[in-house]
């Protein structure tokens, strides 16, 4: 494939990256709610920078939008079987509150959107690159298609996260779908650049490979449910220093299951250089968990700094990122060494 292609993948991954960081910043700022409504924000192309722009009772204006939305989203989770949670959804009263604007977040989060929307050109550009250049491809075909359909959802589940006033496991369910679009470009990629390696290693070796994936995904998913938590916290006023003692369980299992993954990661560092298979990721991943560490850390005793929260999370996806691609080195078995 041309490097014109692999090139423009690789911008396309750098963009859904840059939406991770900005919806990180985004929540690190309490500025999720900026915007009230969705793909606009006050209903407007260009958000306002002062209140007198808006009409004096906006509040209930976004209240009422935003029930009405929420009644939706409630008869779709009633189809696909979840009618307990459609209605505690329905009941929950803290839905109807509205923040009082600020610029500030209003902005914060109109930028988050507005890399969305570059990003979803970008994977839409791919797409039709595809079809027109690469249609005998029949997997290339399938997973940007997918990709892009994908990233209509979650533009979708952007649109309920404010509806909903960002409840937790929508916003769980939204980075998981968000870590699958990652997954898939990099397969995208991987698939451009059409490369052969051939390597034999250990079924120990694979079955921790496997596992440390797996703990990074989870790791995200719980540092996404922390988040949520400081959210809560920054909407109520909370004091920053007091954040750790009111943190729920998820914490702790956050906190707790970095060192397994220090301990996945570590054995297959040593088994890497032991066995000579000459991946350097691994040295890669273990400075990553290394950063992951650090900002734990400062994130316990130093009052969870707001700017080391999108450097966490940023962090965490590139590691898993890293492993992603790694699993291209497991597709061949003949021996072979890889520098």
């Amino acid at each position: 494939m041309s490097k014109a292609f692999i090139k423009f993948s690789w911008l396309t991954l750098l963009f859904i990256y840059l939406v991770v960081i900005a919806g990180s910043v985004v929540r690190s700022s309490g500025s999720g709610m900026g915007c009230p409504d969705w793909p606009k924000c006050f209903d407007q192309v260009v958000p306002p920078t002062d209140v007198t722009q808006l009409p004096e009772n906006y509040k209930d204006i976004y209240v009422n939008k935003r029930k009405q939305k929420v009644n939706k989203f409630a008869k779709v989770l009633t189809v696909f079987g979840m009618s307990e949670v459609a209605k505690k959804l329905k009941n929950d009263k803290s839905l109807l509150k509205e923040q009082d604007f600020n610029w500030k977040r209003t902005w914060t989060e109109y930028g988050n959107r507005l890399v969305g929307f570059i990003s979803g050109n970008l994977v839409l550009t791919t797409f039709i690159w595809v079809l027109i250049a690469y249609r005998n491809k029949r997997n290339l075909v399938v997973l940007s298609f997918i990709n892009l359909i994908l990233l209509v959802f979650e533009a979708w589940l952007g649109s309920i996260v404010v509806a909903t006033n960002l409840v937790p496991w929508v916003l769980t369910v939204h980075m998981l779908f968000a870590l699958l679009i990652i997954w898939l470009q990099i397969k995208i990629i991987l698939i451009a650049k059409n490369e052969s390696f051939q390597i034999k290693m250990s079924k120990t070796f694979k079955n921790l490979f496997y596992l440390s994936i797996l703990l990074s995904v989870v790791q995200i998913l719980l540092g996404t449910q922390v988040r949520q938590e400081v959210d809560f916290m920054v909407a109520d006023n909370v004091d920053r220093a007091s954040w750790i003692s009111q943190m729920n369980i998820q914490f702790f299992l956050h906190r707790s299951l970095i060192w397994m993954v220090l301990i996945v990661n570590g054995f297959l560092f040593w088994l890497n250089k032991t066995n000579n298979y000459g991946l350097i990721m691994f040295t890669y991943i273990i400075g990553l968990i290394g950063v992951e560490f650090l900002t734990g850390i400062l994130f316990a005793y130093a009052g969870m700094p707001a700017i080391l929260q999108p450097i966490h999370l940023v962090v965490g996806s590139l590691m898993l990122a890293m492993q992603l691609y790694g699993l291209k080195f497991f597709k061949y078995k003949r021996a072979s060494l890889i520098r």
